[in-house]
């Protein structure tokens, strides 16, 4: 057997629910798989309501509906009522509900059902950038000067732009000329932004490499299980150059024991449950806090490859209060790099579209021949500049596994080119 297949039969192995009480589990977001599937391995009855609803979740979860969000990714869009109709639908007593990315202050809370995320007054402060910059100036932690788009004038260039509540990236912009403050005021004018919760911020431009920590939490301790290098914008996965394209675990860096402290303190005086991360850029001059994720994190994957811990079954365990041993003891700040996967580091890579498609059997079934994930069903519509798929790959290096990324990468896209637009 490779090492590789080791890796993900670490993945397979079943564990009782830690809650005996717990078992029918609904996640809801804009994409669940990560998540599911993890419930999935756990031994948890796994239910989605998400907008992609890919082959894979399909397979992991014992029912799914989908979304329909229309153009964008804006969850204020969807009417708590859809969802309660949607919930009636499943026909099933669920013992708890999980907000996955963009569904965190909806308002869940409404519905008779207990919401293991974080309460929605702490992620209103968490999520968005520019409340978020004021609670790390008050405590004098490293972070970027921030104003909102009205004082952009207060900033030097070059800066970013960015909405202050949306993640992944893809809507932010340097600005490095007046030609681009230019443009800037074009686009905004085109989307209609700024509005509401779509309110947009400016940053003091940080040069460096982006990273990010994975803490799980309880309300009287946090661990830091992960310390992951994100890719952003990475040319062969996405021509957007600030987009969220994956991460590599671990990431080897001088300040991971500093970093992981950071995140362990902040996470702790938000007073955040479960699953948490804080995303930071590391400079010349050390680790600079950008932002906080108080939700399960697009690096899911790769953590559980190269630690070995299920994610939602230790989110579940956060929220009753138990932070199991065997986690704390794998991931002692003075061993950052620690792994349980053979190969030592784990990577997943998203491939953005480059242009509409329809995915249909034939390319889909040509794809599972990789190590992928985040399968698009047969007749999904792939608008340009979206995700398509993500892969998935293990390595003695960083270096072996960006190699075994870009192999995966140019079989997908020679058989994405045989798609019909």
């Amino acid at each position: 057997m490779s090492k590789q297949k080791k890796v993900f039969l670490l993945l397979l192995i079943c564990h009782d629910p830690v809650c005996r009480n717990m078992k029918n589990i609904l996640v809801i977001g804009f994409s669940t798989r990560n998540i599911v599937c993890s419930g999935s391995r756990a031994g948890y009855n796994m239910y989605a309501v998400d907008a992609f609803c890919d082959h894979d979740m399909q397979q992991c979860a014992r029912a799914f509906a989908k979304l329909d969000i229309g153009e964008g990714f804006d969850a204020t869009k969807i009417s708590l009522e859809i969802i309660s109709e949607i919930i009636e639908d499943f026909g099933v007593d669920f013992d708890a509900i999980i907000p996955g990315s963009g569904f965190e202050t909806i308002g869940l809370e409404q519905f008779p059902y207990r919401i293991l995320g974080n309460e929605s007054h702490k992620m209103t402060e968490v999520s968005d950038k520019y409340l978020f910059s004021c609670f790390l100036e008050k405590r004098g932690i490293t972070h970027p000067k921030t104003v909102l788009l009205s004082s952009i004038n207060e900033l030097e260039l070059p800066l970013m732009v960015k909405p202050a509540c949306s993640g992944g990236g893809i809507f932010n912009m340097k600005i490095e000329s007046k030609d681009d403050l230019l443009f800037l005021k074009k686009r905004l004018k085109e989307t209609g932004l700024p509005s509401g919760k779509n309110k947009i911020i400016a940053q003091e431009f940080v040069d460096g490499i982006p990273a990010s920590v994975s803490v799980i939490s309880t309300k009287e301790k946090a661990v830091a299980i992960a310390v992951n290098e994100q890719l952003i914008g990475t040319p062969w996965f996405t021509n957007m150059p600030f987009a969220y394209c994956g991460n590599i675990t671990p990431f080897d860096t001088p300040y991971a024991s500093e970093m992981k402290q950071i995140s362990e303190e902040l996470i702790l005086e938000m007073g955040l449950i479960g699953s948490n991360g804080v995303d930071f850029i590391i400079t010349e001059n050390g680790p600079v806090v950008i932002e906080m994720n108080a939700r399960f994190q697009g690096s899911l994957d790769t953590v559980e490859m190269s630690t070995g811990i299920n994610l939602l079954d230790a989110h579940m365990k956060a929220f009753e209060g138990d932070i199991e041993l065997p986690i704390e003891n794998l991931v002692e700040k003075e061993n950052a790099n620690v792994s349980v996967n053979e190969d030592g580091y784990s990577g997943r890579g998203i491939i953005y579209s480059e242009k509409q498609m329809i995915m249909n059997e034939t390319v889909r079934d040509m794809l599972f021949k990789m190590n992928v994930c985040d399968i698009p069903v047969a007749g999904q519509v792939i608008g340009p500049f979206e995700p398509v798929i993500s892969v998935l790959c293990s390595g003695k290096s960083r270096d072996e596994v960006i190699c075994r990324m870009k192999d995966s990468v140019i079989f997908i896209r020679e058989s994405l080119n045989l798609l019909e637009p």
